[in-house]
């Protein structure tokens, strides 16, 4: 096996253990001067398993929100490697990791783990180069991307309510590929305390301080629309992931006051709600204004440069997690079921987003996200026979 970095360094193991702990005790703190009493154990306390098998992968719309927890691990495959036994090994793998039944979780429970599978354009374009994900992004503004990390062929997205789960996972996984993968780069993230924003949905605070995610396909019917790929065949029930490191420039914007921080998101820092008004999860009316005539939402907002409707394109589906190693910022992860919705509106923002000048991507890869998975149809057989 042949990895850049094999093992997760002591400093994020002691950031990620670290934090967990730390959230702990925030939670099991109390007003009275006693100390708390103990909670009985519960289940509604024990994370609930997510079944690896469907029609489509876990780790996007289930669970309904992310785990707190995620390392997102990108490889290539060696050039004599067929992918389909590959990925039909990963997929027992990952059945026998959710169910916790394999011995190299090192007797941890599995809890809410789930592992997301996706292909590279590369191996896509083996299988058919017109296939939905045999397309390579484009080149954008504000990369400084090293070329290990920019694409890949397989993709390891492995997210957990226990930290401690998700790096002993990944080393199990990367075991069963063996010396038939070489990884390019990794990145683990954490996702902020989760806010509510409607009925039966919530969003993360991301490191800038706003709720991050509350646009996206939420609905069944939304998710058929925007986010799974109804055909061909071989894709159906898979979908499209854009994979983008960045980092961010805290302290200039924490120097902003919060009315141009605000100006810059388009929303209220502190509940989300656009700055036209209505809720956190009420669409900005883009053409209101004041009675100055000054838009409320800037022209240059990120909520107005990104909005779908301006673009014309879907709803992506995001799951943006914050991370501080090497540096602060975010790993933001889309899911899609046409390219198009991410690369236009990165275009479209390119042009003019006041948030944009405040990041610098430094990895990007596109992934075509493999349909679920069964007894009778191994991971990844439908591309990859």
């Amino acid at each position: 096996m042949h990895r850049d970095d094999r093992h997760p360094s002591r400093r994020a193991f002691l950031d990620v253990t670290g934090a967990t702990v730390a959230a702990g005790l925030l939670t099991g703190c109390s007003s009275d001067s006693a100390p708390p009493a103990r909670p009985a154990p519960s289940a509604a306390a024990t994370p609930v398993p997510v079944p690896a098998t469907g029609p489509h992968q876990a780790g996007i719309t289930l669970p309904r929100s992310g785990q707190r927890n995620l390392l997102a691990v990108v490889a290539d495959l060696g050039a004599d490697v067929a992918p389909g036994p590959l990925l039909a090994e990963l997929g027992e793998a990952v059945r026998t990791l959710t169910a916790g039944s394999d011995p190299r979780l090192l007797g941890l429970s599995p809890g809410d783990l789930t592992v997301t599978v996706g292909v590279g354009p590369r191996l896509v374009r083996t299988a058919g180069a017109e296939l939905p994900g045999a397309t390579d992004l484009p080149r954008f503004s504000r990369e400084r991307i090293a070329p290990r990390a920019r694409g890949g062929d397989l993709l390891l997205q492995i997210c957990a309510s226990d930290a401690l789960v998700v790096p002993v996972a990944a080393a199990a996984l990367l075991d069963q590929a063996g010396d038939r993968v070489r990884e390019r780069w990794r990145q683990s993230g954490r996702r902020g305390t989760e806010v509510p924003v409607a009925k039966d949905l919530t969003a993360p605070r991301n490191l800038l301080g706003f709720i991050d995610g509350i646009v996206g396909p939420h609905t069944p019917a939304e998710q058929e629309r925007d986010l799974w790929l109804a055909g061909p065949p071989e894709v159906a029930g898979g979908t499209l992931a854009v994979l983008r490191r960045m980092e961010l420039d805290l302290p200039r914007f924490a120097a902003l006051s919060v009315a141009d921080q605000e100006a810059v998101f388009g929303r209220r820092r502190s509940t989300g709600v656009p700055l036209s008004g209505g809720t956190a999860a009420s669409p900005p009316e883009l053409g209101a204004k004041t009675p100055d005539g000054r838009y409320l939402v800037p022209a240059d907002a990120h909520v107005r440069r990104a909005n779908p409707t301006v673009v014309g394109v879907g709803h992506m589906l995001r799951r943006s997690y914050s991370t501080d190693d090497p540096t602060p910022g975010l790993l933001f992860i889309s899911f899609q079921n046409t390219l198009r919705t991410f690369t236009a509106t990165l275009t479209r923002m390119d042009t003019s987003d006041a948030l944009l000048p405040f990041t610098t991507t430094t990895a990007s890869a596109p992934f075509l996200i493999l349909p679920g998975f069964d007894d009778q149809h191994p991971l990844g057989s439908a591309l990859f026979t």
